[in-house]
């Protein structure tokens, strides 16, 4: 099954319903005007249930096949938020919000699986349930968790559940996968160090905590190069180093350090928190001073399961052509939140091509509205060939 036809017809309202959220984006769970547009489009395409507040902010519709037979129920899930970033298009749908933006795509996401709502709702050529989900709060808020925990896969029955990700720098009409681990975890670490403040010039007089986490830093790196398997993949990250003083002449009482951790298996995740741990007191104590860890395990790695990545595959296959579905795409040491519900339920994500220009999360980028015939039809096309009818 190549491009659905219908998506080449709707191209123009969906691509009106992408810039307007492009024009109004809206951070973490605050998605109030873009989860009333979802939830109002899906009613007026006739979905069977339209629940709204699970996750806070999320919004789910339910569209039954024409035959339900199979019992099969597919969930297909888009992000809506954005990011707390100035834009600096100057396209004539850019940002009305000043410091906010939609530089990764959600609004893209959102409009395209509105797109194959609407196609579902009105063909409902399938034999089984389609449960599109609408998630806030994926940069950073944990939406996807907030969803899971919230009872979306126990309340609508899904039993296997899909993701998608536009990427700048995969051609458009082109797709990305791959079994297993394919987005890292993504930890986050706060570092108080204490020691004892002086007069710059009478070191000897005070612990100097600016050495010592500068000491910390240096010895962390020590887990990647010394630690861990040179085949397995991790990153230490110290990306913020504050100190108490501001002055010339004053060594500080605290430092303050924070940074990430990413990993690709649960392995390499608790050997680096165990490493990180031991480095950060060991070291603290060497020199005299002490050092809290606020270690937090925020998502987890996002790992594809293999019968339904074989499925996805085979769908982008069909809609795009063989020769542009690469089934094995290099692994992300970006995170994902995804990653909850793969934790919940059997499912995979995959990478859409947004063509040339700037990468998710910079001023600059946007969204391709070329991309959406091909989105669209891979969502309708999951649920299609997932839940064929007789």
């Amino acid at each position: 099954m190549p491009l659905i036809n219908r998506f080449a017809e709707l191209h123009s309202d969906i691509t009106e319903w992408r810039r307007d959220f492009h024009e109004n984006p809206e951070l973490m769970y605050d998605t109030h005007r873009t989860a009333d547009i979802v939830a109002e489009k899906l009613r007026a395409f006739g979905c069977d249930t339209v629940k709204t507040g699970i996750g806070r902010t999320g919004v789910v519709g339910v569209i039954h096949g024409k035959q339900q037979n199979s019992g099969k129920v597919m969930g297909l899930r888009a992000d809506m938020d954005a990011l707390p970033i100035y834009e600096q298009t100057g396209l004539p749908y850019a940002s009305k919000t000043e410091g906010k933006m939609h530089a990764c795509g959600h609004d893209g996401h959102t409009a395209m699986l509105l797109g194959a709502a609407q196609y579902l709702a009105e063909t409902r050529n399938f034999d089984g349930t389609a449960v599109v989900i609408f998630q806030p709060a994926e940069e950073g808020g944990a939406g996807g968790k907030a969803m899971v925990d919230d009872g979306l896969m126990e309340e609508f029955g899904i039993q296997e559940v899909y993701g998608m990700h536009n990427w700048p720098g995969l051609p458009v009409g082109q797709f990305a996968i791959r079994d297993g681990a394919f987005f890292a975890a993504t930890d986050l670490l706060d570092i108080k160090i204490t020691g004892k403040g002086c007069h710059a010039a009478m070191p000897n007089d005070g612990v100097d905590t600016t050495l010592v986490a500068s000491a910390i830093v240096m010895n962390l790196q020590s887990i990647v190069s010394r630690n861990t398997n040179p085949l397995e993949s991790l990153v230490v990250s110290i990306t913020s180093f504050e100190t108490e003083s501001k002055a010339f002449n004053v060594i500080p009482e605290f430092v303050q350090l924070k940074g990430t951790v990413r990993t690709l298996s649960p392995e390499i995740r608790d050997l680096a928190q165990d490493r990180i741990t031991a480095i950060i007191e060991n070291t603290a104590a060497a020199y005299g001073a002490t050092a809290e860890l606020d270690y937090n395990r925020n998502y987890p790695v996002m790992i594809n399961t293999t019968d339904e990545t074989d499925f996805a595959i085979k769908v982008a296959q069909n809609v795009a052509g063989e020769q542009n579905v690469d089934p094995n795409t290099p692994q992300v040491m970006g995170g994902e939140d995804f990653a909850f519900m793969l934790e919940a339920r059997p499912g995979a994500y995959i990478l859409i091509g947004n063509g040339e220009g700037a990468n998710v999360h910079h001023p600059l980028y946007n969204f391709n509205d070329e991309a959406i015939p091909a989105g669209c039809s891979y969502w309708a096309s999951l649920i299609e060939q997932g839940m064929p009818a007789s």
